[in-house]
């Protein structure tokens, strides 16, 4: 292979899945940035609350740079132990993690939204549960390497699958969350402006896509572990 000065074309030398690994990561370095942004709006604490998702944009916005430096610079010429476009399908996967952290903040930052106080640790918990939905398929990735040097077999593929596995858990832990605190939402929601209600809705929405969003790159890891 023609050397490079390159970094994304260095990393693919290295291993396909490393840029993938610091793509995932940054992903969830942008999501998890949602427990300071909800520590600051249920404190009320606006200021903090935009400083916060002023960073949530820019985590974005260096994973949105990211994918395309993948996109645009994973060979299509050097063998890769698995199909190109299912590797592109992974890192949009991953994409979506950070673009539903910037949805999140963003709505709430420019509706300032307040989280009724019967509900405030619900939801706190059930951002707490989602993220760690999306770590765990940070961790299940970066096993990859690992697989691909025991050519996808013996001891390597049991533990990918059983983190797999957890994935599968954690996302239903999430969806649980989520139909508890809209059943909590449901009860209180005579008593509050019913535009209120109907942004509260969708922001619940969102952290439970971002959950699925994880659960649904670890689908495709669990795809490239069968092939």
């Amino acid at each position: 292979m023609v050397a490079t000065n390159n970094p994304f074309l260095q990393m693919f030398a290295r291993s396909p899945f490393k840029p993938m690994q610091e793509h995932i990561a940054k992903a969830q370095e942008c999501a998890v940035e949602l427990i300071p942004f909800f520590d600051a709006v249920i404190a009320g604490n606006w200021q903090e609350a935009a400083n916060v998702q002023a960073k949530i944009a820019i985590l974005e916005g260096e994973a949105d740079a990211m994918k395309k430096e993948i996109r645009q610079n994973l060979p299509k010429s050097i063998f890769l132990p698995v199909p190109r476009t299912d590797l592109l399908e992974v890192v949009r996967m991953q994409d979506k993690i950070a673009n539903r952290a910037k949805d999140i903040a963003g709505l709430m930052l420019g509706r300032q939204m307040s989280v009724p106080e019967s509900m405030q640790p619900d939801m706190k918990e059930y951002v707490r549960v989602a993220l760690t939905t999306s770590e765990q398929a940070l961790t299940a990735l970066k096993e990859l390497d690992e697989l691909v040097n025991s050519g996808f077999g013996g001891h390597e593929i049991d533990v990918i699958e059983k983190m797999l596995d957890q994935l599968d858990t954690l996302e239903h832990s999430t969806d649980e969350h989520e139909r508890a605190i809209r059943a909590k939402l449901f009860g209180i929601e005579k008593e509050l402006p019913p535009v209120d209600v109907m942004f509260l809705y969708q922001v619940i929405a969102l952290i439970g896509d971002l959950a699925d969003r994880a659960q649904q790159v670890g689908s495709r890891l669990q795809l490239l572990v069968a092939r």
